[in-house]
């Protein structure tokens, strides 16, 4: 399970950053798969729970459009991202975009059965503007 905040370095001319020990921990293998989250941030899976995610995007009828938006949503920018014995990974550039990953640092934050990695300016304002409603 994947939980905590982490502030990792972002090697923009390289598109790459280390994931967190307790995130690679997680993972089997060095393979993750990322995709296009919600919220302008970019959602990693370890591969197994990536496959048990999608079946149930998968079970929604493709004659339907919110499936078809969902699918095309999450499916068009994945990519599976080795990463190597220090945890570096490159990050897909069609991913660095949709999460506007641009400065030298990024956070990285737990999210249960996947982790997500944010524009960190981007993350501290979501948290500012949706605290209130998660404890409604």
């Amino acid at each position: 399970m994947f939980f905590g905040e982490y502030q990792v370095r972002f090697q923009k001319e390289k598109n790459r950053l280390a994931l967190p020990a307790k995130i690679r921990n997680q993972i089997k293998g060095e393979e993750v798969v990322l995709s296009c989250g919600f919220d302008d941030c970019i959602f990693g899976y370890e591969k197994g729970e990536w496959q048990r995610f999608t079946q149930k995007e998968l079970s929604g009828s493709v004659t339907e459009k919110r499936s078809r938006q969902v699918r095309r949503h999450l499916f068009s920018g994945a990519a599976i991202v080795n990463y190597d014995t220090q945890g570096r990974a490159v990050i897909p550039q069609n991913l660095v975009d949709y999460a506007s990953l641009a400065d030298d640092q990024v956070t990285i934050i737990g999210a249960g059965d996947h982790f997500e990695i944010w524009n960190s300016r981007e993350w501290q304002k979501y948290l500012n503007e949706n605290k209130k409603e998660v404890w409604e």
